[in-house]
C-alpha cells in the first residue's frame, strides 16, 4: 500500500526518527540501520529458526526480537563475530530487565552456534522446500507470482527483494546538465556508474555507487538532481507533456514525476499537482522549489475548478499494493495483502474516470502503478475501456525487476479520441 494508504507508519521513518536523537558514530548508525532492515526483511526464517528451537511456546514480543537480533548477527551480518554477537545479545536481554530470561537467549543462540554449518544448509534448503519461509516473504504473494512467472524467475525476484535497494538521481536540467553534475559530484566525492534504458536515454539517470549524506552536498541543495528510481520515468516518457501544456497529475507527491514533467515542458505551460493531504502537498512544493520548478500549483481535487475537458493530458500515478517496490519498503511485506488489492481496484477505476472527464478530445491519458499484480494493472485499465469507448489504448508496458533491473512498474497510455 501507499504510504498514503496506510495509517501506521513505516520503519523507515520510525527509524530515521529514532536515530536522529540517537548520539552514534556513522558506523553505529549504519550498523543499527543494517540489523533494523534486516530483522524485518528476514523476519519469517528468523521465526522459522526460533520455533525450531522453542517449539509450542510463543515468546513475548521483547525475547522474540532479542532472539530475531542474535540470529540475524549471526547467520545473515559477516562482520560480528558470533560469539560476540551471542555476548552482546545476553547482556542487553539483562539490561532491557529480562534477567531470569538471558539463559534461555543464551541457550537458544549457544545451540544455534554449535549446529552453525548444518543451520546455514537448513537455510539454503528452505528456500526450495518453502520459499515463502526461505526468503521472508508473504506465502499468498509467493504463490500467486509463482503461478505467473514460474519457479526460476520468481526466485530471481525473491532475492531482489531481499536486496539493498539502489540509490538512483535524476539530472534536473532546469539548472544544470550531466557533464556539470559529474564535474560537481567528482568535487563533492560522489561516486557514480552511468545508467542507461529505453524509456530513459543517456546522461539523464545515475547511479550512485557512494556519497556523503545528500544534505550535505550542495549539488543536491541547489537542486542540480532528484533522487528517483528509473522505473518512475516510464510513466511521463509515455505522457509525452510538452512545454506551453495544461498537465492534470492525480496523486502526485512527493512530487518525482511532475518535476520531471515540468523539466520536460521546460518550465512552460502549467501543471496542477493533487494529493490528498497537506503535509504530502507540502512535499511537492519543496521539491519544486529546490528544483527551480515554477510551474507547478497544489492542492486537493477539491482545491481547483476542474473544468471539464481543460487538459492535453492527465497522469493517474494511482495508489496501489507497491508490490513492485518491496526491497525499498521493508516491512511492506508484512502490510500488503490480497483483500487491499481488491479494494484498491475501486479507488484505481474512480481516478480514471475523474481523469476521463478532465480530458480534451484528443488528450493523452497515462495510468501508472508500482504493482506487478495485473488485477491493478491492465485489469483496471480494461474494465475502464469497456465503460468509455471514447478511448483507447495505445500501448501498455510493465518493467519486471528480474528483467529490467529496476523497481516493478506498469505504465498504460490512452488517447480520448472523441
Amino acid at each position: 500500500m501507499r504510504q498514503r494508504e496506510t495509517t501506521g507508519e513505516f520503519t523507515e521513518n520510525l527509524l530515521d526518527a529514532a536515530l536522529a536523537r540517537a548520539k552514534l558514530s556513522p558506523a553505529d548508525r549504519g550498523l543499527c540501520q543494517e540489523m533494523v532492515y534486516g530483522i524485518v526483511r528476514w523476519q519469517a526464517a528468523l521465526d522459522w529458526l526460533i520455533a525450531r528451537k522453542t517449539p509450542g511456546h510463543e515468546q513475548k514480543p521483547a525475547l522474540q526480537n532479542l532472539l530475531r537480533l542474535g540470529l540475524y548477527q549471526i547467520f545473515w551480518l559477516d562482520r560480528i563475530p558470533p560469539h560476540a554477537a551471542v555476548h552482546e545479545t545476553v547482556e542487553l536481554t539483562k539490561f532491557l530487565g529480562y534477567i531470569s530470561h538471558a539463559g534461555f537467549i543464551n541457550a537458544v543462540l549457544r545451540g544455534y552456534l554449535r549446529e552453525a554449518e548444518l543451520t546455514k544448509k537448513l537455510l539454503e534448503g528452505i528456500k526450495n522446500l518453502s520459499p515463502s519461509i526461505g526468503f521472508s516473504q508473504p506465502e499468498w504473494l509467493v504463490e500467486k507470482w509463482q503461478k505467473r512467472f514460474g519457479d526460476e524467475k520468481l526466485r530471481l525476484l525473491l532475492e531482489w527483494n531481499n536486496t539493498p535497494p539502489k540509490t538512483f538521481a535524476r539530472v534536473n536540467t532546469l539548472k544544470t546538465d550531466a557533464g556539470k553534475l559529474i564535474e560537481k559530484w567528482r568535487e563533492e566525492n560522489v561516486e557514480y556508474n552511468f545508467f542507461t534504458r529505453d524509456w530513459t536515454g543517456e546522461n539523464l539517470i545515475f547511479e550512485l555507487k557512494s556519497h556523503p549524506p545528500l544534505a550535505k552536498l550542495a549539488s543536491f541543495r541547489d537542486g542540480w538532481f532528484y533522487i528517483q528510481d528509473p522505473s518512475t520515468l516510464l510513466a511521463v516518457t509515455e505522457l509525452d507533456p510538452q512545454p506551453g501544456e495544461t498537465i492534470l497529475d492525480l496523486c502526485a507527491a512527493p512530487g518525482g514525476k511532475t518535476t520531471f514533467a515540468a523539466q520536460a515542458m521546460n518550465n512552460e505551460g502549467k501543471i496542477i499537482a493533487t494529493d490528498i493531504s497537506e503535509d504530502r502537498l507540502k512535499l511537492i512544493r519543496e521539491n519544486c522549489k529546490r528544483l527551480g520548478v515554477t510551474i507547478v500549483e497544489t492542492g486537493d481535487a477539491s482545491t481547483f475548478n476542474l473544468s471539464p475537458a481543460s487538459f492535453n493530458r492527465v497522469l493517474v500515478d494511482a495508489p496501489c499494493s507497491n508490490s513492485g517496490v518491496l526491497r525499498r519498503r521493508v516491512d511492506l511485506r508484512w502490510r500488503i495483502s490480497a483483500d487491499e488489492i481488491s479494494r484498491l481496484r475501486h479507488t484505481q477505476l474512480g481516478l480514471l474516470k475523474l481523469a476521463a472527464t478532465k480530458l480534451k478530445s484528443g488528450g493523452i491519458l497515462i495510468y501508472s502503478t508500482c504493482s506487478l499484480e495485473p488485477e491493478e494493472n491492465l485489469s483496471v485499465v480494461n474494465e475502464f475501456l469497456a465503460t468509455h469507448p471514447q478511448f483507447k489504448l495505445e500501448s501498455s508496458r510493465e518493467l519486471l525487476p528480474f528483467a529490467d533491473q529496476v523497481d516493478g512498474a506498469f505504465v498504460a497510455r490512452l488517447e480520448k479520441t472523441i
